[in-house]
């Protein structure tokens, strides 16, 4: 599965920060989750 810049750029804080990788794994999965759930609409596009 190829990342979006965008997930790839939260992930790349994620780990400058020095979170766990569980920790990383959730946050991106709920990232993913939220977005999918508003159907890959960007905020300013509602």
């Amino acid at each position: 599965m190829t990342k979006s810049p965008f997930m790839a750029s939260l992930q790349h804080e994620i780990r400058r920060r020095g979170y766990a990788i569980k920790t990383e794994k959730n946050y991106l999965y709920w990232v993913r989750r939220f977005i999918l759930f508003h159907h890959k609409q960007h905020p300013t596009d509602a």
